[in-house]
């Protein structure tokens, strides 16, 4: 019982990241190789499914990749309308990715870059910047930076506070939800460590997923806000 709750006690050093080397000045942490890992599997994977494509799908793999596609342009369609749907690039790499992340757990010893708040904040920096340059170069400077004093120019301050507080919002509730995901699975692991914790670890795959729908969903929304004029 006393081992069982020593190990308990060191399970934020378990969750923190660790030096694993340097590049040049630049050390590199686990959460950083984790990332690397989930773009290789990502990138195997499209590479994978997008061989043979046929005009009408023969085999399971395209016909879930065109599920997941049809699923995301519902998702544009319903907040920009069809012409959203030139987005899909930006949106559907968002998604797999973050499911990728999130789904990493299920090898053993890796942690989900998505438990590193480094890693939500990165991710809601880059979208939120990129959300906004969408944003620019479609409605020009006049037209972008007007949108700021909609409905009414008093509110300008408000508007600017609610820009500043999407990435963060963002980034927590990412970590937050993974993180808390990982915590109880791992104690589950140590007080009983045979089978019962299954059941947890399919909800975390299910969590994991339906962060990355959220996340996704929110950039759209914050995306139709941008284009906007």
């Amino acid at each position: 019982m006393e081992q069982r709750i020593e190990q308990i006690m060191g399970i934020m050093d378990y969750m923190s990241p660790y030096f694993r080397f340097n590049i040049g000045p630049i050390p590199i942490e686990s959460t950083i190789i984790n990332q690397w890992l989930a773009m290789v599997v990502l990138f195997g994977l499209v590479f994978w499914v997008t061989r043979g494509l046929k005009a009408n799908p023969e085999t399971k793999k395209q016909h879930i990749a065109e599920l997941i596609i049809e699923f995301l342009y519902g998702l544009l369609d319903g907040s920009l309308g069809k012409k959203g749907r030139k987005y899909l690039p930006f949106v559907g790499t968002l998604f797999l990715f973050i499911l990728t992340m999130n789904l990493l757990w299920f090898i053993p010893g890796v942690m989900p870059p998505t438990t590193d708040l480094s890693t939500t904040i990165g991710l809601a920096l880059v979208t939120i910047i990129t959300v906004h340059a969408i944003g620019l170069i479609n409605n020009g400077v006049k037209g972008y930076f007007g949108h700021f004093l909609q409905p009414f120019p008093v509110l300008l301050p408000l508007n600017l506070i609610k820009e500043v507080v999407k990435p963060v919002t963002l980034s927590l509730r990412l970590f937050g939800s993974m993180f808390g995901e990982k915590i109880a699975v791992t104690i589950f692991f140590i007080l009983i460590p045979v089978l019962v914790p299954v059941p947890i670890m399919l909800l975390g795959a299910l969590l994991g997923a339906l962060q990355a729908f959220v996340f996704t969903l929110l950039t759209i929304i914050y995306l139709a806000y941008a284009l906007e004029h």
